[in-house]
């Protein structure tokens, strides 16, 4: 059965806390930066701004409505005589009359219009059918919208995952600078150590310099550290827009095993919003073609006109005060081009749907390449648990052997530095593993559920701690 969702194989989802206090969790972070982020508030206008442009379009199935007021001079007046009247209806008059009255009748003018003429009117036109362009042109619209919503979801994904690599920094400099640290308290006590054996005659003189050698070195690690912690601190700071520094609660941790691979791939495949951006271009080219189609069709609507304003003229008495009717257009010749025009919106869907099946396969190759640097993390933090054990054991016993003037400082010193190393590169492997594991989440839009595996993380200064522990018990 298809695996719809990673989350089949864990809990279920935490309850995120709406409010906030330093030290502040990650999600906690993340929350804050959805609030925050310019970027994202910009991305959500883009959709409102499609949305309403999506509205808009509906608007085309309702009729167009205008008043209109017109002025018009004509070189004269419009005027008719009774001789024009008589010659017009191409008769003549058999009544007995006198010719005298003929004459009269003939010689009479009327002004049927002024020069200036001047007119106003309500005019309504309802489209009935255009072919499928008004519905072609609203699919578009919502292809749109559409696309703006999967680029929110985009740029949320994006953001999710540099959120990520600030947060775990801080946590990652916070533990380096703890190692330093250690180291820097090791070497204190073994300088120290380093001076009363010289007073007493056990050690030579260069023995407690390279001991202060060493210790002044580590001294400039831990400073560099420092340095290394605050100016991550300040980037996270930055990007969630506070004003004071941000301390990360939550700390380096692995998972004993991640949900299968094929459950992320599957679940990228349904959900990532890039594959839906080109489903959104899909649409619209498809309603491309249809309005590119619907121009071979005749056009269809509805009008109608009422006089507002009327001249005391003839012409103003004899025009009626209103008219309805049905108008058809139908194009015989346009110089539009449009069979090109429905050939390339058939080009732009070829297009987009090989642009969708290459996405497809970048996509798989993409998660399985963070799935297996995500297990590589994995195996290289459990891997490094002997050399841990046996850095923290030589150390030991490096120092009981100087104590006795069976050890040089350098050994001493080299055991030190060694168990800083193993530490360092386990937190470093632990760190990738969280980046990995976060850009993940983001593939499969399940970013809200990272406290779920968080729940069940094994972490790593407390098992390095345990580690220690025992080390001291058995010596």
């Amino acid at each position: 059965m298809k695996i719809k969702s990673v989350t089949f194989f864990m809990c279920s989802l935490l309850a995120i806390p709406s409010a906030y206090a330093a030290p502040i969790t990650f999600q906690q972070a993340w929350e804050i930066l959805q609030e925050n982020n310019n970027s994202l508030a910009a991305e959500r206008a883009n959709v409102e701004r499609y949305e309403y442009l999506k509205d808009s379009k509906s608007n085309l199935n309702l009729p167009s409505i205008s008043v209109g007021a017109n002025f018009t001079r004509l070189d004269r007046d419009v005027t008719l005589s009774g001789e024009q009247i008589m010659q017009s209806t191409g008769q003549t008059i058999s009544l007995p009359l006198p010719p005298a009255l003929l004459g009269a009748i003939g010689s009479v003018t009327s002004t049927v219009s002024e020069r200036d003429i001047f007119s106003s009117s309500i005019r309504a036109v309802w489209p009935i059918f255009t072919g499928g362009r008004i519905s072609a042109a609203q699919t578009a619209a919502e292809g749109k919208k559409e696309e703006a919503q999967s680029q929110l979801a985009m740029e949320t994904q994006a953001r999710y995952e540099d959120l990520a690599k600030y947060y775990f920094s801080v946590v990652l400099a916070k533990q380096v600078l703890q190692t330093r640290l250690s180291v820097e308290q090791g070497l204190t006590k073994h300088r120290d150590n380093a001076v009363k054996l010289e007073q007493q005659g056990q050690i030579a003189h260069v023995e407690r310099l390279q001991a202060e050698a060493s210790l002044d070195k580590a001294t400039v690690e831990r400073k560099k550290a420092q340095k290394s912690l605050d100016i991550a601190q300040s980037a996270l700071s930055q990007i969630l827009g506070q004003e004071t520094n941000v301390e990360p609660d939550d700390k380096l941790f692995i998972n004993s095993s991640l949900p299968p691979l094929q459950a992320f791939v599957e679940q990228t495949l349904d959900t990532y919003p890039g594959l839906d951006i080109l489903n959104a271009k899909e649409k619209q080219a498809n309603s491309l073609i249809d309005a590119e189609n619907g121009k071979y069709y005749p056009e269809v609507y509805l009008y109608g006109d009422y006089n507002l304003y009327e001249e005391d003229s003839l012409v103003g008495q004899m025009t009626p005060d209103w008219l309805v009717g049905v108008g058809v257009s139908v194009p015989l010749l346009e110089n539009s081009g449009r069979s090109d025009q429905v050939k390339a919106a058939h080009s732009a869907v070829s297009q987009v749907r090989y642009l969708k099946a290459q996405a497809k396969q970048d996509l798989e190759v993409l998660v399985k390449k963070t799935y297996l640097e995500a297990e590589q993390a994995l195996e290289e933090v459990t891997g490094l648990d002997s050399s841990l054990n046996l850095a923290q054991e030589n150390l030991t016993l490096r120092q009981k052997a100087f104590a006795q003037g069976l050890s040089t400082s350098l050994d001493v010193v080299d055991a030190e530095l060694y168990l800083a190393s193993i530490q360092t590169q386990q937190y470093a492997a632990s760190f990738n593993y969280l980046i990995s594991l976060n850009k993940l989440l983001a593939l499969t839009s399940e970013m809200n559920t990272f406290d779920i595996y968080k729940q069940s993380a094994i972490s790593l200064s407390e098992q390095q701690n345990q580690t220690q522990a025992e080390n001291k018990d058995r010596s």
